[in-house]
């Protein structure tokens, strides 16, 4: 598939926002390193607004006519891009409901904000979640049709949010101890998920020209394969990356999202330092979701001249 660098943007930077509200809510909840200040709170959640905000953004600009997207909310039933695109608008009503208590001062003693944070907590979640079930449910593409899919979604979102709650703290000047740990737990987690996926997705699974032609006793060669390119199919869906290149990507990966931040981090001491290793995993994510798309097959290119997908 084509990476399209505003899907990418999106995924990456809203999934981020939205696994930085899910941990600053388990923070408070649970008083991780003492929890945070009215005032934190506050700064904190608007800090993952502006990231959610700006991925939404960004995905308008995937859209051939960003007129109609209000139709991608029409069938919540049967879709997952309209069950992401109407958590994600919801989402945002409760939340200012829930900021709104914190800045009247009530904290989790009061059965309003108690009640605000699980509907934020829970939509935060759910929009991840439903991100990573759109491209798990798409058959025509066996690279995403896996469980991995939102798994990976879900836990590099996460850790993203761990490793920017970490860096807030730090410039409030806020313990990080019990953090730090959660972080290593994140990391550890998505970087286990993310080799399970790369494994998954080198192995031959989905259909081939036979499969798709119904002849399975012999070798299929398609005389006319039509357009071999320059095509929309050909290049929206067909497209092609050199071997070595995706095996170089995949190391950049594993050294900018998890192995930098791993190891580095209990030694981060500061904003700065928090800040630099937050960046790194960020530009390691956005190397990991343009492969997930560079490396993903729709099954359209076994009459293009494709032996498999």
């Amino acid at each position: 598939m084509h990476p399209a660098l505003s899907v990418i943007f999106f995924t990456v930077i809203s999934g981020a926002g939205y696994g930085l509200m899910t941990l600053l809510i388990i923070s408070i909840v649970l008083g991780i390193d003492g929890g945070m200040n009215h005032q934190q709170v506050m700064v904190t959640a608007l800090v993952s607004l502006g990231l959610i905000s700006a991925g939404l953004l960004s995905s308008s600009f995937h859209l051939a006519n960003p007129k109609n997207a209000w139709r991608s909310m029409s069938r919540f039933r049967t879709s997952w891009l309209s069950r992401e695109a109407v958590l994600a608008i919801t989402f945002y009503p409760f939340t200012f409901l829930w900021l709104l208590q914190w800045y009247l001062g009530h904290g989790l003693d009061n059965r309003w904000t108690l009640l605000l944070t699980v509907l934020v907590f829970m939509g935060s979640v759910m929009v991840n979640f439903a991100t990573g079930m759109l491209y798990a449910t798409l058959k025509t593409i066996p690279q995403w049709n896996t469980s991995l899919t939102p798994a990976n979604f879900m836990m590099l979102g996460l850790m993203l949010g761990s490793l920017l709650l970490t860096t807030i703290r730090y410039y409030f000047g806020l313990p990080v101890e019990q953090l730090l740990i959660i972080n290593l737990g994140f990391i550890a987690t998505a970087g286990t998920l993310k080799l399970m996926y790369f494994f998954w997705v080198g192995k031959p699974h989905g259909p081939s020209i036979n499969t798709a032609t119904m002849f399975t006793r012999a070798t299929v060669r398609l005389f006319d394969v039509g357009h071999t390119s320059g095509t929309f199919l050909t290049d929206e869906f067909g497209y092609q990356v050199a071997r070595y290149r995706i095996m170089l990507l995949r190391y950049a990966v594993y050294l900018c999202a998890f192995i930098i931040p791993g190891v580095f981090l209990p030694y981060s001491d500061s904003f700065d330092s928090a800040l630099t290793l937050s960046l790194i995993a960020i530009l390691g994510v956005f190397i990991e979701r343009w492969l997930f798309f560079a490396e993903a097959r729709h099954v359209v290119t076994l009459y293009h001249g494709n032996q498999r997908v």
